[in-house]
């Protein structure tokens, strides 16, 4: 593996009080510097349980555009099947690191075990590895990038899936409906069943110095949609009237991004959701988000619905395979 993982950093620097200077973030980053100190405001949480259906559907309208986040309580997934899912994924990370390097990352594929995923321009690392591999659907699931070990891995992220894949649906139906739309379109234009469901685990170890550093410095997803869902550490930061806020944790909720495809098909009517993720000096923090793909070749643009002469389009239309390589590769887009 190319490189030292985070988590062999992190034991080495845990009796100090300093971290590599690779890991420290410029002052308008550090988060030390950067947290509101004050009233936070609330991501909105929404019951999908409420027989009101009409009042989830402008709940969860007004919080993609407002927010470009939300979590979902009362979301259809046990939770006993999330702590499955956290105990497997943990026991994964635990695992000695000739056992993880069994499924290393390699290049030319978005699947397996690593610690550096995109360019960043001032040569700066985040404070996490992870891990990848997709989920759903069955035909783009490739085994060899799943862990062996814990031997019960497999099982449990089927049966996780199993529940994610009509929730992914039940967002994409309100989301559509909230823009006036039939409830099938926003999926039918981003893949339709080819929609891929991408597993990502984040390990962000403790960190003696986590006022310097990001787990994940600020970005917006690229995907159309990321169901995440995180331990009990804090974690989690999202951007909002020029400041950045620490998003509650609550506990078995699921955390809905608003994704850069979905900003585009709605022309930016829904927002697509800029954060970051900061670590904890004595904890470790891990995270479960699920990215919703389009095909690489599925052509992504604003929908022809939203866009008129008094609305034009604010996006190039393009395939998702070319705008995934230019954010990767911080190119413009």
């Amino acid at each position: 593996m190319e490189g030292e993982t985070v988590q062999s950093i992190a034991s080495m620097s845990k009796n100090l009080d300093t971290i590599p200077t690779e890991f420290i973030r410029p002052e308008q980053e550090q988060p030390g510097i950067t947290t509101f100190d004050g009233p936070v405001p609330e991501v909105p949480v929404i019951n999908l349980a409420d027989v009101d259906k009409d009042q989830v559907l402008c709940k969860i309208a007004e919080a993609s555009k407002e927010w470009g986040i939300f979590q979902v309580v009362n979301h259809g997934i046990p939770t006993e099947v999330i702590k499955e899912l956290q105990r497997v994924g943990k026991e994964f990370f635990d695992l000695p690191l000739e056992e993880k390097e069994k499924i290393v990352m390699v290049p030319g594929h978005f699947e397996g075990f690593g610690s550096t995923l995109q360019k960043d321009l001032g040569g700066k690392k985040n404070w996490c590895d992870f891990l990848f591999h997709n989920v759903w659907p069955l035909d783009q699931v490739d085994h060899r990038f799943w862990p062996q070990n814990p031997p019960n891995y497999r099982k449990v992220n089927e049966e996780y899936t199993k529940y994610m894949v009509p929730l992914v649906d039940q967002i994409f139906e309100y989301l559509s409906t909230g823009l006036g739309l039939d409830k099938k379109v926003l999926k039918g234009v981003s893949g339709g069943n080819d929609l891929k469901l991408l597993m990502k685990i984040n390990f962000y170890p403790p960190c003696p110095r986590p006022d310097l550093t990001l787990g994940v410095a600020p970005h917006t997803d690229m995907s159309t949609l990321t169901l995440l869902v995180p331990n009990e550490v804090q974690g989690l930061q999202v951007f909002k009237d020029n400041h950045w806020f620490d998003a509650k944790y609550v506990p078995n909720a699921i955390i809905v991004h608003i994704g850069d495809q979905i900003e585009i098909l709605s022309n930016g009517k829904y927002k697509s959701v800029l954060h970051r993720t900061t670590v904890n000096k004595d904890k470790t923090r891990m995270s479960w988000p699920v990215f919703c793909e389009p095909p690489g070749g599925c052509v992504i643009g604003p929908l022809p619905q939203l866009v008129s002469e008094e609305k034009p389009a604010k996006f190039k239309t393009k395939k998702y395979k070319d705008y995934q390589f230019c954010k990767i590769n911080k190119l413009p887009q």
